[in-house]
């Protein structure tokens, strides 16, 4: 089985300072580090990390090569990325001593990825594949219909959130996964909740240190709450990417959606101990032998 993912592949420049600068303040930093990252590529290093087969639809610009090259490095099958005459994405990263941050993220070739380009994409799944996106690239509700209709699961992570995005993909979803802020703001936009209305199969909602709540058809959408594993945080930039990655790839493997859960919180506790993004999220043995 494979996991296709329509997703975004950024340039992340981390700045480190003391506080996050509040508006119209200016802050210096102590340091720079460039790494990979963009919510879709960090899925699909989790995923690929937590021993998946995944296959990542999404566009570079000429800047980017470098991108593909760590992808592919990290598992990630890289044959639907295309290199186009334009900029890679990026993203700046204000990170605090508490491990906190603000982002800024330029899209780039991210939001110019063809229809053509998805479609022959998806033409080489397979019914019972998984297909997910996020919020940082163009095409997604033709994604999800195509998908559908391919009789692929359709997963969807509702960030950066926008209501006209996630209804647009609704009707075609298997998986939703947002978290507690983003919840509200599709509440509030559509007055639909987990269940039968909002006629998605599966919905997590993250919670961060708190955790997670799961709605489910299968437990009647009775809330399922799980806790957070307490760390010492030290960056919390990707670590929800690094919780649906690992989800994702559990449900790949057959595991039930409680279970997957369960190894996605561990894989995403252990990713805030490290700094960093993509280049950090930790492999499947990494998580199952921590403690």
């Amino acid at each position: 089985m494979t996991i296709w993912n329509l997703g975004s592949i950024n340039s992340d420049h981390f700045y480190r300072v003391g506080h996050l600068p509040a508006p119209g303040e200016t802050v210096l930093s102590a340091g720079m580090e460039r790494g990979l990252g963009g919510k879709g590529a960090n899925m699909s290093v989790a995923a690929a990390r937590a021993g998946s087969h995944v296959s990542h639809i999404g566009a570079v610009g000429t800047d980017g090569q470098w991108a593909i090259d760590r992808l592919t490095e990290y598992g990630v099958d890289t044959r639907p990325i295309a290199v186009l005459d334009t900029l890679t994405g990026h993203a700046v990263i204000a990170l605090d001593d508490a491990g906190e941050n603000h982002i800024i993220v330029f899209p780039g070739a991210n939001r110019e990825i063809s229809r053509d380009a998805v479609g022959l994409a998806l033409a080489e799944a397979t019914p019972g594949d998984i297909l997910v996106m996020q919020n940082e690239t163009n095409q997604q509700a033709f994604a999800a219909e195509t998908g559908s209709k391919l009789g692929l699961k359709v997963a969807y992570a509702a960030a950066p959130f926008s209501a006209e995005a996630v209804t647009a993909v609704l009707p075609y979803l298997d998986i939703l996964v947002l978290n507690h802020i983003e919840m509200a703001q599709l509440v509030e936009e559509t007055g639909l909740l987990p269940g039968p209305k909002l006629g998605v199969d599966t919905v997590i909602v993250t919670k961060g240190a708190e955790g997670c709540v799961l709605y489910d058809r299968k437990n009647g959408w009775d809330a399922i709450g799980f806790d957070a594993i307490r760390v010492d945080a030290v960056d919390t930039t990707g670590a929800g990417d690094t919780f649906t990655g690992y989800f994702l790839a559990g449900i790949d493997r057959g595991m039930g959606a409680e279970d997957a859960i369960e190894l996605a919180i561990k894989a995403s506790a252990l990713m805030v101990t490290r700094q960093g993004t993509a280049d950090v999220i930790p492999d499947l043995k990494e998580v199952l032998d921590w403690s």
